[in-house]
């Protein structure tokens, strides 16, 4: 048998993604992201109890536009976890199965974490805490 008369096996841009896919896998992605955005609060922590010239270094950091950048897209993360952790507990005790269900719950999972960060970033930005 020649070796171009085999089938090829489709590759991942063949398929579409569905959007609980999408979900699962940004929430392990989210999982690690947390863990690694934990490093900077220890760094402001152990910074705050060094005293005044380290805190000041760690907190220009975090007003820079990069600092700035991680921390919304690491609260982003940790809101997007904690509603798609929740959206998970109601599959723990066999709800939301349904695919109509699971696609509703997929889209309120993302706005509901958009909302959350944008509301936060609200606040922090009304109270002066960006600068």
């Amino acid at each position: 048998m020649p070796q171009n008369a085999r089938p090829l096996s489709p590759h991942l841009q063949v398929y579409r993604w569905p959007l609980s896919m999408a979900l699962s896998i940004l929430h392990r992605a989210t999982g690690i992201a947390l863990a690694i955005g934990l490093l900077l609060v220890v760094w402001l922590l152990l910074s705050l109890a060094s005293g005044p010239e380290s805190y000041a270094v760690a907190r220009a950091f975090c007003a820079s536009w990069l600092g700035l950048a991680l921390l919304f897209a690491w609260s982003w993360a940790l809101f997007f976890h904690l509603c798609n952790g929740v959206r998970h507990l109601f599959w723990d005790v066999g709800a939301g199965f349904a695919k109509a269900q699971a696609q509703r719950s997929a889209f309120v999972v993302v706005a509901a974490s958009l909302l959350l960060t944008a509301l936060v970033w609200i606040c922090v930005i009304a109270q002066g805490g960006v600068a």
